[in-house]
């Protein structure tokens, strides 16, 4: 299932930078700052919304707006890809429902071969003890 967002449910905001670069860091805003409205976005089907709100993402703010930062690269357009790609793979985490886990009970066999291994470990450390010393 394929999900398509429009343009205008993007906020994009261009700022300079941090780290190394030289003088092109200082002058030229080349990092990306793309934000999303999760929570409110008519584009994502209910499921998918409450999965991706569920997830304890740190990049996704109280209100349910994801913001991505991306300052990979030393072009703007690059780090444009680049934070739409991010939202991409965001996005297509939140498509498959997780299996739900079934509730499973050792066998009879692996039960019994842990007590005697406990039994086992146990009869070592106490032939370990210096009963003799009085």
């Amino acid at each position: 299932m394929a999900i398509e967002i429009p343009e205008d449910e993007l906020v994009e905001r261009f700022v300079r930078a941090s780290g190394a670069g030289g003088q092109n860091v200082n002058k030229v805003a080349t990092a990306v700052e793309l934000r999303f409205d999760v929570a409110n976005s008519p584009s994502l089907p209910e499921a998918v919304r409450a999965r991706l709100l569920a997830r304890r993402d740190r990049r996704v703010t109280d209100d349910g707006v994801l913001v991505i930062q991306a300052q990979r690269f030393r072009t703007q357009e690059r780090n444009r890809e680049d934070a739409r790609a991010r939202l991409a793979a965001f996005i297509e985490a939140g498509l498959h429902a997780p299996r739900p886990r079934i509730a499973t009970k050792p066998s009879r066999g692996a039960r019994e071969r842990r007590l005697g291994e406990k039994r086992q470990r146990s009869t070592i450390k106490q032939s370990r003890t210096r009963r003799d010393w009085d």
